[in-house]
């Protein structure tokens, strides 16, 4: 897919992420989960607690892990993608995304989260409710607003910024338009 934005067009290709793409993975990961600002993921996560915890939803019933990889073969990437809750919630789809830091305003998350729209409305998904938005990621609300999420819930200091101290965490719904049973 080629992606265009101000910097510019990019080629991103997404793909099922596999085993052998942790060692990609884990330096974005590890810069996005020690800056604090956006995930609620415990920085002392050992490397292999953090691969469980990314990784481990591709081998679940109707889960996926997926990479991002640009024009150079590198990967830019990840997001993981699962029932939101399991037995009467699992209608719901929910995920998760990681850009690398110098891939970020060119297009990767929006590719992304638009395979993974994709992705859950193929698997027959009602809807996706992502579940902890921190309210001061104004990219992350805007982008995922630009592909038809609404905001239908804060809950107020329910994420302790590193520089904000106490902020919202946004619930965001998009339903999707799945046959009915």
């Amino acid at each position: 897919m080629t992606v265009s934005s101000a910097g510019g067009t990019t080629t991103i290709r997404v793909r099922d992420a596999r085993a052998e793409d942790w060692p990609s993975i884990l330096p974005f990961f590890r810069e996005i989960v020690d800056a604090g600002e956006t995930y609620a993921y415990d920085p002392a996560l050992t490397d292999e607690q953090a691969r469980d915890l990314w990784m481990s939803p591709s081998s679940a019933v109707n889960s996926r892990t997926s990479v991002a990889i640009d024009a150079e073969g590198t990967i830019v990437g990840s997001a993981n993608m699962y029932p939101n809750r399991p037995g009467p919630g699992s209608h719901v789809a929910s995920a998760s995304f990681m850009v690398a830091s110098s891939a970020r305003g060119k297009g990767v998350g929006r590719t992304l989260c638009a395979d993974m729209i994709t992705w859950a409305t193929e698997q027959g998904f009602r809807a996706i409710q992502f579940n902890a938005v921190v309210e001061t990621n104004s990219a992350a609300v805007h982008l995922w607003q630009s592909l038809g999420f609404g905001i239908v819930g804060t809950v107020p200091e329910a994420f302790h910024h590193p520089t904000h101290g106490y902020v919202g965490l946004h619930v965001m719904h998009r339903p999707l338009s799945t046959p009915q049973p």
